[in-house]
């Protein structure tokens, strides 16, 4: 005897279909509300961000009786600033931009760490006085405190050590400048002013020969020079390469 089976009505499957969709959409929604990551909580405070340091260093020598009488060198944290040079019978000042290597400056500014400058008080000047060589100032300025000091021969290491850094940084820049007026306005000054350039170099009187690669490169190839100095330049190259 067969069973009768009964038939569901067509409207109420659509309806169980339906409900079965909604139900599997709710359950892709929490799962996909679980599976996202929390977001990341705000901070109360944002780092603030880091000043830049202000602080001013300065050099300065003079001697009216020298060629080149007054010399001052300025420059910022970063090594970058001016230098200005007076000539014996001069009245108004050469102003050149400096930029101190980072060689140089690691080494200067090992020196005034080592002074501890603004925090001492000590007096750089030895007991002889040989203020015939001239005198030095070094002085520096953090915005809010400021120290110059004064010495014409100083037994203090560090101290003698920061005014000779500057004084080859100022011989170098004063030694750039006289190489490119020579190069436009004399140039068979070049050869005596190449051999001053190697002298400097034998004797460590230089800030950092490298610097002066490029300067060297352009002369070692510059016909409106004489042979003599061109060959010259490429002498010191080639020391300065070793």
């Amino acid at each position: 005897m067969l069973m009768k089976i009964s038939r569901v009505p067509a409207f109420t499957l659509l309806i169980l279909g339906a409900s079965l969709i909604v139900l599997a959409q709710d359950a892709t929604k929490r799962n996909d509300r679980e599976q996202q990551p929390a977001a990341p909580a705000t901070p109360q405070r944002r780092e603030e961000k880091k000043q830049p340091d202000a602080t001013k260093y300065s050099y300065e020598f003079a001697q009216k009786e020298f060629i080149v009488n007054h010399v001052v060198i300025t420059h910022d944290a970063l090594g970058r600033g001016n230098v200005s040079f007076e000539r014996k019978g001069e009245t108004t000042p050469i102003v050149e931009p400096v930029e101190l290597s980072a060689a140089a400056l690691g080494r200067i500014f090992g020196l005034w760490t080592e002074l501890r400058f603004l925090d001492s008080e000590d007096n750089y000047q030895a007991s002889k006085n040989f203020a015939h060589l001239g005198t030095y100032k070094l002085a520096m300025d953090d915005g809010k405190r400021q120290r110059t000091a004064e010495f014409n021969w100083s037994d203090n290491k560090a101290a003698w050590a920061l005014a000779n850094e500057y004084r080859r940084v100022a011989d170098q820049a004063i030694l750039i400048f006289n190489i490119k007026l020579a190069r436009e306005m004399q140039p068979l000054n070049t050869p005596s002013l190449l051999t001053e350039m190697d002298g400097l170099l034998k004797r460590d009187g230089l800030s950092d020969p490298q610097q002066l690669v490029p300067l060297l490169n352009e002369l070692k190839t510059d016909e409106h020079i004489p042979l003599i100095a061109r060959n010259h330049a490429e002498r010191i190259l080639k020391k300065i390469a070793k």
